[in-house]
């Protein structure tokens, strides 16, 4: 059922983004009167799953999800239509529109996707407002590191200051940071002294592939939320709100190195230390196979630190949209500029369709749900006016060539230059989906 619902919000998502971007060339044909023939979401090799015409445009939906098109008179495009550029052009194809009006055209599809991730940022931030974990919150019981972190130089119980000797605001947002900037070295407080953790080299390569939300996480206190049916804790004694701080006499006041400990105990008679009211306590007791206790903890970080909490109305929330899809862009281009890094090598980890979807959660959020969507649509719009052909981009480059040496690139040199665009776009779509296959055998 989990991948049903991501599955769902995948193709959904593609469906906003795929009809938004071609509406961008379709509307802006229409204003320069330009005929578009058809409109279609997803391909339709061979048959469409539906059509119909209208106004002289074949509207339809294709059965292959991988994107869409207009089909736009006078135009070389994925449609190779050669027979219909033998013939003299017409005022009313592409070809004999003036070079600035088909560069507004190509430029459409792009243009309609930032708006797209604007309009969801607004709309987030005026129905959801803004939320987060600010750094300084998060050090309130210093950080836990995974195994990885402390590959890296973390330690737990670190109070992170700075990357590089930025501070990040948003507590969550460090590991992104550590990608994007490529950083170096991270200042920490450790036993009241400030650190500088250099990075081995290599860290930032591996934690492209880590992706996991325990590299650095938050330190909280184990305290007894519930039970499970069969808990040894609940058989012991343990109640409702104990705080569990140690094992055997040793101090264990935070779950993860509470949790990194027990495992190293299995099938064995431990005592748990805990705290209920004022008294101190101690609970003998006999874990099982798996080491576990049967403890449901307290996880509310509302709990625990004062979040980060704005509301806005809708003249706020605009401002702060377009500041939100600006940043958004930035950082997509960082992404893009770690391919070529051989720091971070993020090119070994590309992926395609089954990593887009493993990105939305096996639960229906709308907010989670259009968040990802802008975030695909500032995607879309980047990787769509990159100087390729057979992309958005290579038709932008051959008119700016047109408008700044006003001459035409010949028609047979727009139609090599279409084939070998689709060649290498056909051939990053196989790599792309070829990383995720290895990776779900791997």
């Amino acid at each position: 059922m989990d991948i049903i619902i991501k599955i769902l919000q995948l193709i959904l998502s593609l469906s906003i983004l795929v009809v938004v971007h071609e509406f961008g060339h379709f509307i802006a044909a229409k204003v320069f009167k330009t005929r578009v023939e058809k409109f279609y979401l997803f391909f339709n090799p061979w048959f469409s799953i539906f059509k119909f015409n209208y106004k002289g445009t074949e509207y339809g939906m294709g059965w292959l999800p991988l994107g869409g098109y207009v089909k736009i008179s006078g135009m070389i495009d994925e449609s190779m239509d050669k027979e219909q550029m033998k013939k003299p052009p017409e005022p009313w194809e592409f070809r004999s529109k003036p070079a600035w009006q088909r560069l507004i055209i190509m430029l459409g599809g792009v243009i309609m996707n930032v708006v797209l991730a604007i309009v969801i940022y607004i709309g987030i931030l005026t129905y959801y407002g803004e939320e987060y974990l600010p750094t300084s919150e998060a050090n309130k019981y210093g950080i836990s590191a995974d195994s990885l972190a402390r590959e890296m130089g973390f330690r737990n119980g670190d109070k992170v200051i700075s990357l590089d000797g930025e501070y990040v605001e948003d507590f969550q947002k460090i590991p992104m940071n550590m990608i994007l900037n490529e950083a170096k070295t991270a200042q920490v407080i450790r036993n009241g002294e400030e650190v500088d953790v250099v990075f081995p080299e290599g860290s930032l390569n591996k934690l492209v592939k880590h992706k996991s939300p325990l590299f650095l996480s938050v330190r909280l206190p184990f305290i007894a939320q519930s039970f499970t049916k069969e808990s040894v804790a609940k058989e012991a004694g343990m109640e409702v709100g104990d705080t569990i701080i140690g094992i055997n006499g040793a101090e264990k006041r935070y779950f993860g190195e509470f949790r990194e400990e027990i495992q190293l105990h299995k099938n064995e008679v431990v005592t748990i230390n805990v705290i209920r009211g004022l008294d101190t306590l101690n609970l003998e007791m006999q874990l099982g196979d798996d080491g576990f206790l049967g403890v449901f903890r307290k996880i509310d970080l509302n709990e625990f630190f004062a979040l980060h909490k704005k509301t806005y109305n809708v003249v706020e929330a605009i401002p702060a949209g377009f500041n939100r899809t600006w940043a958004g862009i930035g950082n997509y281009l960082k992404q893009l500029k770690l391919l070529f890094s051989p720091e971070v090598k993020a090119y070994e980890s590309v992926g395609g369709f089954i990593m887009i979807g493993s990105i939305f959660p096996s639960e229906w959020i709308w907010q989670s749900f259009w968040r990802l969507t802008a975030f695909l649509s500032i995607m879309l719009a980047i990787i769509n006016i990159l100087p390729i052909p057979a992309l958005d981009g290579g038709h932008v480059l051959f008119l700016m060539y047109e408008i700044i040496a006003r001459r035409k690139p010949s028609d047979k040199f727009l139609e090599y230059a279409q084939i070998v665009g689709m060649v290498i776009l056909f051939s990053l779509l196989i790599l792309a989906n070829g990383n995720d296959i290895i990776k779900l055998f791997n």
